[in-house]
């Protein structure tokens, strides 16, 4: 269950007058990492699982408690950040190609004011980094272990390197900064890839966890039963559609019947042929005995479910615990190099993720979830310190950085810089409503195209599209409405009741303007 920051800011202590040199920004951004495990969020999993390091952003900057993505998928999400653009503006609706290059990304301009810019880790852009003067980006997902990287210097070759993917991307995101000409402001993108699925953890942390037994959601065992088709048929359920061997390392099974037919098992074969001989050595020795005692005990029913839940939760944040690390490793430098105060460091993901609300894994959804995101702004002297409630979403990161480096916004951009929230105030002309949009279906996981708004209490989810395999012959015609303060697990759909009849109306209007005034092409 999302949970709703309810602090007030306005007690926070003012912050100093705003510096007169253009700040140095870090962008860093995880793939699929949940508020939930971010422990400044205060969820009960990441009091079993703290992260330190991002919450020393969160001690010294502002927490966003209504932070959301525009549409809850990777590469969508990223051309958003790079553009400021709603998918269905900068082209980029789904996975796969589809960005429209000739759109301005906010790299190119803070490149032309003065700024180096850099990008380190996961671009996932069927594109050219543009507007860096240095990258050091991985192939499509990249590998967890012993990745490839491309550098202008590879001349378009994917180069291997032996070691960690976390690790290896804040190596590369430091030997930037030590290059840098240290006359000039950067803008640093380290985007990570972990953790992404399948989850799979630094060698010295496979043993994490391995004591602690995460209880279910409450909302675990969600029966839909209020809801639209779209939540039926679905398949992203921990129960039903997480493999043992690709997501849980059971590999002994690969040869297996019925485990021999699970989906992406040679991935999952090639994810251990990529270990040295002492990595696989560590590997074998971590999983090996869980796995045999898994085979033996011949779980099923109810007992299995709640082993695949927990040794998700186990592998999913034993990546967290390295990234907490390397967040500490990167702020450490740049305390120790004298650059923390004058560099704006931004701590968010590229979208929310399920950990097990609803039964789910993944995201895609509008629900809250995998809707919202983390996001912890952290510039000393400027951002006030506190909790922020204002809606905000990952459009406003491209007019953000223009604007605290003096660039002027392109009149094109939809998002709006967050800057008049530092201060602690919601300006009177805030936005009232977010617009949200899935496209991509059908697809793995085979969650239904929905469009959406949502203000401060309500949302409105519409479900729409012709239905392709297993739903062939039914099209999606549904809506779905939620009062969030009365009902924050989303478990009670009121669309229809008379009494939400006005806030229905009422969204249903604004997800019209929003229709009009973006002019969207669906549905």
């Amino acid at each position: 269950m999302k949970k709703t920051i309810t602090v007030s800011i306005a007690v926070i202590s003012l912050a100093a007058p705003a510096k007169s040199r253009k700040p140095n920004i870090v962008h860093i951004m995880c793939d699929d990492h949940s508020l939930q495990t971010i422990s400044a969020y205060g969820h009960p999993l990441s009091r079993i699982a703290p992260t330190p390091n991002i919450d020393r952003l969160a001690a010294s900057g502002m927490l966003f408690g209504r932070a959301f993505v525009e549409n809850s998928l990777s590469t969508p999400s990223r051309a958003c950040l790079m553009t400021g653009l709603y998918s269905h503006q900068n082209g980029q609706r789904a996975l796969g190609a589809g960005i429209d290059t000739t759109k301005v990304f906010f790299s190119e301009l803070l490149r032309d004011a003065g700024y180096q810019t850099g990008v380190v880790g996961k671009w996932h852009l069927q594109c050219e980094p543009k507007g860096f003067d240095y990258y050091c980006v991985l192939n499509d997902q990249g590998d967890y272990y012993n990745p490839e990287f491309k550098t202008p210097e590879s001349r378009g070759a994917y180069l291997r390197e032996e070691g960690y993917a976390t690790k290896l991307i804040t190596d590369h995101s430091i030997e930037f900064l030590e290059k840098r000409d240290a006359g000039k402001p950067f803008c640093l993108l380290v985007h990570h890839k972990a953790p992404h699925r399948n989850w799979m953890p630094e060698g010295k942390y496979l043993n994490l966890y391995d004591d602690v037994e995460f209880p279910l959601p409450a909302n675990f065992r969600d029966d839909y039963s209020t809801r639209c088709d779209a939540a039926r048929s679905q398949e992203m359920s921990v129960a039903n559609d997480m493999t043992l061997i690709y997501d849980l390392k059971a590999t002994e099974l690969r040869t297996v019947p019925p485990y021999d037919g699970e989906w992406n098992i040679a991935t999952a074969v090639s994810d251990l042929e990529r270990l040295t001989p002492e990595q696989l050595r560590v590997w074998t020795e971590a999983y090996a005995p869980r796995n045999a005692k898994f085979i033996a005990d011949g779980l099923g029913g109810e007992e299995l479910v709640r082993w695949k839940y927990n040794n998700y939760l186990r592998d999913y944040l034993r990546c967290i615990k390295t990234i907490d690390d390397e967040v500490g490793r990167l702020l450490d430098w740049l305390e120790r190099e004298g650059l923390r105060e004058n560099t704006m460091v931004v701590y968010t993901s590229d979208q929310g993720f399920y950990m097990g609300e609803h039964g789910w894994f993944d995201k895609r959804f509008m629900y809250e979830e995998s809707f919202g995101t983390p996001l912890i702004v952290s510039y000393p002297g400027v951002v006030r310190h506190g909790v922020c409630n204002a809606l905000v979403q990952n459009l406003d990161f491209a007019p953000t950085y223009l604007a605290v480096a003096g660039v002027s916004k392109p009149e094109a951009m939809s998002g709006r810089s967050l800057e008049p929230l530092f201060d602690g105030a919601v300006p009177d002309d805030w936005r009232e409503y977010l617009y949200y949009h899935y496209y991509d279906y059908p697809a793995i996981h085979r969650v239904r195209r929905h469009e959406g708004v949502r203000d401060k209490r309500y949302k409105l989810i519409r479900f729409y599209g012709r239905g392709f395999g297993k739903e062939a012959g039914c099209d999606a015609d549904c809506a779905e409405l939620y009062d969030l303060e009365s009902d924050p697990s989303e478990m009670n759909n009121v669309y229809g009741d008379p009494a939400f009849a006005p806030v229905a109306a009422r969204l249903q209007g604004a997800l019209d303007r929003f229709r009009s005034e973006l002019k969207t092409d669906e549905p």
